[in-house]
């Protein structure tokens, strides 16, 4: 039953994507050039539209999809022949219907090479495409000759059909290369926010298993000298505690080792500085959006350079700009520094928010610090800062704070060895 639910839903939408194609083909394809005399042969937008939806979404029947859409575009063009004056429907039959065998054509290449195949490789699919588009367009033009009694193509005719062939497809396939790299970009701007994220919890699950190695230990430690004093029931208790210890300790180490996998950093992911500050002013402006805050960004860079230690450096800048947004109660700015100072990197990033109290810089880097309430009066985890200073200490930074009359700068210095990535 649930089989026959998901085929007829598959149906329905393949349906609609083919009555979708069809229509948009035949609409758009009345924005057309005439090259030739009359109104004889002219190169339309439509198969332009034809293509790029074909790519968006391959059509589970390409061939039907092309006699429907030839079919559609005919009756199309004869519905606006017969809102003329002068209406001759053999004379439109004749001008119109060889526009059917560009569509079956083109579709009938598309199924033989299988699409798909080809859409990592744009030359390789531009060509074909082009071959399928000159095909179409000659057999159009031949058969509409034959019809209406005309001279047939000369070599003028074919450099231009040509011309137009490679114009379209190479068009059609740059057009979906750059929304294809947009949509993977975001993908990846997504990936890699929630990647820092795991990152800065996975250094903070570690630090806290070290304090349950020690724990266990001194469990331990305590149950062998308990027994040792002869103190059965103390010592019994003392070894469950460390026994339910080390199975909290085993819980933590699946947990990590699974969030180690997720945000392991492979040497082959490089990018430059400028786009993780990219990637964090899109991300933060956003946040800012949904926190109905206007808040202007500027970024100014007098290094880049690449680097392979993208998730930590974006769970770091993140937590310190989403802070930077909070701070600010409705509208302000955020600035981005990158300058070096002999080896060293420095990111700095300046806000107009509210600011911090002076007296609480020695101490909003520990955990549970926090300035941050709920509408119900209810205090935030207050372990970013936490989690930014763990982060530092990995890559062998440091971080300063300078307090303004209105708003924070974090200073945040890194050995410029420990993020560029390493030439092999």
């Amino acid at each position: 039953m649930l089989k026959k639910v998901c085929n007829q839903k598959l149906i329905r939408s393949n349906g609609a994507a083919l009555v979708l194609t069809a229509v948009l083909t035949a609409v758009v394809g009345e924005f057309k050039v005439i090259p030739f005399s009359g109104e004889v042969f002219r190169f339309g937008m439509g198969s332009i539209v034809y293509f790029l939806l074909i790519l968006i979404r391959p059509p589970a029947f390409p061939i039907l999809t092309g006699l429907v859409t030839g079919i559609t575009v005919v009756c199309f063009r004869l519905f606006i022949d017969m809102t003329l004056v002068e209406f001759n429907l053999l004379a439109s039959l004749h001008n119109h219907l060889p526009t059917f065998l560009f569509y079956f054509l083109f579709a009938l290449g598309v199924s033989i090479i299988n699409i798909e195949t080809y859409k990592t490789l744009p030359l390789l699919l531009g060509a074909w495409v082009a071959l399928f588009d000159f095909i179409g367009n000659s057999a159009e033009f031949l058969i509409r000759d034959l019809l209406l009694h005309r001279g047939g193509l000369n070599a003028g005719d074919l450099a231009l059909v040509s011309g137009v062939a490679l114009f379209r497809s190479y068009f059609v396939v740059g057009l979906y290369s750059s929304i294809t790299i947009s949509e993977q970009k975001k993908r990846m701007q997504e990936m890699l926010g929630v990647g820092s994220e795991l990152y800065a919890e996975t250094l903070y699950l570690q630090k806290s298993m070290n304090h349950i190695e020690q724990i266990t230990a001194s469990s331990h430690d305590l149950y062998r000298k308990l027994k040792k004093g002869n103190l059965q029931a103390l010592s019994v208790q003392a070894l469950a505690i460390a026994q339910e210890i080390h199975e909290v300790k085993k819980d933590s180490q699946r947990i990590l080792s699974g969030l180690s996998k997720i945000t392991y950093v492979k040497r082959n992911d490089v990018f430059l500085l400028t786009e993780l500050l990219g990637f964090v002013v899109t991300a933060n402006e956003k946040y800012s959006e949904l926190l109905k805050r206007t808040i202007t960004f500027r970024l100014s860079a007098a290094v880049d350079f690449e680097t392979d230690q993208h998730i930590p450096l974006l769970a770091l800048l993140n937590n310190l700009t989403a802070n930077a947004v909070e701070s600010i109660a409705d509208m302000g700015e955020i600035d981005f520094e990158i300058h070096k100072d002999g080896e060293i990197i420095c990111f700095k990033i300046k806000d107009t928010g509210k600011g911090i109290p002076k007296e609480d810089v020695p101490i909003i880097f520990e955990p549970g610090y926090t300035t941050k309430f709920n509408d119900r009066g209810v205090a935030a985890t207050g372990i970013g800062l936490s989690h930014v200073q763990e982060i530092l200490q990995t890559l062998e930074g440091q971080i300063q704070i300078e307090t303004l009359e209105k708003g924070t700068i974090f200073y945040v210095w890194i050995p410029i060895h420990n993020i560029r990535k390493r030439v092999e």
